[in-house]
This record gives C-alpha cells, structure tokens and sequence, in this order.
C-alpha cells in the first residue's frame, strides 16, 4: 500500500485560495503568483496526496472531488494551528501594545463597562483606548475588519467564521411601555396582544444580519439604530419592545415605564462572550481587559433572547 507524500504547508495555502476563491485566477491574485506558479503547486500537491483534489472536465471552474473535500477539511485545521502559531509568537515579541480598541455590544450595562474600563486605565496607564459602542453584528464585523482587536459581543457572534470566543455573562431583557400604553393598561394580556401594536425594534448597522430579524412579533415595527433613541420612544408610548433590565431599572421605580406580563414575549436573558479573531489573538493588555469583563460577569446566568 502506498504512503502518500509530505505537502508543504505552501502547498496548502495555495489549495486553501483557489477553494476561496473559486478559481486557480482567483488564488493567484490573492497570493500574488502567476496562475502557473498555483497550478504547478495544485499539482505537486495532488502528486504528493496521490489523489486528484479538483475536477477540471467540462468546466471552468476547479471543482472539488470527493477527495478534495476530504482534505479541506485537515486542510483548513493545519491553516488555522499555523496562524494560531504566528499570531501567539508575534504577540511574545511586540509586548505589550501602545493602542486597543475594543467594540462593545450597547446591551452591555454601563455601570459594568465603566467599573471594567476605570480598572483598565489604572493598571495600564500608557495604553490608549478606543471605544466602540454598537449592536447585534456591528460588534462582530468591527473585530472581523480589524477595527477593533477584541469586542464584547451579544449572541449573534457564536460559531462565527474566523472568530473564538470566551463566554461573558447575560443581561436581562424585558418587555416594557409607557403607562399609558394599550398594554400597559391591559389585565391580564393574552397572547399574541403584542402583535396589534406597535414594536419599537433596534436595529444592526452591520451587514452580517441584514434581512434578519430577533424576537420580532408584532408586524407593525419602528426600526431604530439606537438603543437610547428607542428608551426614550418607548417612555413617550410611541410602542412597546424589549430592553436590558439594568438600563430601565430607574423607569420601572418611577414609573415612567411598565414591565408588560406577556406570556409570548417574556424577554430572557441576553449572552456576551468576548471576542477576537482567531489570526490576532489580543495583547496582554486587550486579555486582561477581556478576563476583567468575564470575571465581573461570574455571576451571571446562560442563554440568551434576542432584542
């Protein structure tokens, strides 16, 4: 039985771009070689595998064979521990960094995120930092673009391509309106009362969920980019939505807002994780920033609802 052969990991990376890519053209540009230098690398590499990784018949497209499948995937997995290699030696040679920027979901309590960021100026006063407060994907895409090195994320970044993540706590979300709301008003509330009224409904300024929605029932909906625009619509009884406990707690005493018993739309609680990309793992000081906001959320629970 023949042994297949030692590929290189240059080998490898030419493999993993024409899958990218979709052409052998396409990895060239990509890699910046000639389309010779990629199809003489496909080769060598298929010779030393002893299989045929792409199917060239009757199409101008390198397509995958059975095989080809196959191997992206350990592909993929030796791509990934190479990178998760350079980026920790790089991280032991630049020390620690001058700037971190960070993206924070708006979910996120801001009595937390002040205790955590006057803790972070006091133990690295030389450290610039730059904040980003966003919502749902913004925060993802952020670190993706690499605009921010680490972010404080809600759900929608789990499982993400290219991204790792520690998980970061909850927040409480409950559904809300003004006194003199409909449903304020309304004992007890059905369900499905929701839906006959308007649903103020924060909305992402980032592509990754566009043409999605999150905890939506009603099919009249205010969108609104921001969640302070969308505290102060609610206690105008514009409509009814969910919203972080921490941020209304105030509302609910004075009694500027209600917390609506809807037995549909009950709120939950609403996940963080810290998160970087999986090629640029944080500095010491953007870790230690990211290990303040886990152990100051220790004690909160798991799960999440949408907003």
């Amino acid at each position: 039985m023949a042994n297949p052969g030692m590929p290189t990991f240059d080998q490898l990376r030419i493999f993993l771009a024409v899958v990218e890519t979709g052409s052998f053209a396409g990895a060239g540009r990509k890699l910046n070689r000639a389309v010779s230098v990629i199809s003489y690398g496909i080769a060598n590499l298929e010779a030393q595998l002893g299989l045929s990784l792409f199917d060239r018949e009757g199409t101008r497209r390198p397509k995958l064979t059975i095989a080809g499948k196959a191997v992206l995937a350990e592909a993929r997995a030796v791509s990934q521990g190479i990178d998760g290699l350079r980026a920790k030696v790089k991280g032991m040679l630049d020390g620690l960094e001058a700037e971190v920027s960070i993206a924070v979901d708006v979910m996120l309590p801001s009595e937390q995120l002040g205790r955590v960021l006057r803790a972070f100026s006091a133990q690295f006063p030389t450290v610039t930092l730059r904040l980003h407060v966003e919502a749902l994907g913004a925060i993802a895409a952020l670190v993706l673009d690499k605009q921010a090195v680490v972010g404080i994320s809600g759900p929608l970044s789990f499982g993400m391509e290219g991204i790792d993540h520690v998980e970061a706590g909850t927040v409480l979300m409950v559904p809300v309106a003004a006194p003199d709301h409909p449903l304020a008003r309304q004992h007890p509330l059905p369900p499905g009362a929701g839906r006959d009224h308007i649903q103020l409904v924060l909305t992402d300024r980032s592509p990754l969920t566009a043409g999605r929605d999150f905890a939506v029932s009603s099919s009249r909906t205010w969108r609104l980019a921001d969640l302070g625009a969308k505290h102060q619509l609610l206690r105008e009884g514009i409509g009814w939505g969910n919203m972080p406990l921490p941020m209304i707690e105030a509302d609910l005493v004075a009694g500027t807002l209600v917390r609506l018993q809807m037995p549909d739309s009950t709120g939950g609680s609403y996940g963080f994780a810290g998160i970087w990309r999986r090629d640029t793992p944080p500095g010491p000081a953007a870790s230690w920033l990211l290990d303040q906001f886990v152990s100051s959320a220790e004690d909160g629970g798991a799960g999440f609802a949408t907003v």
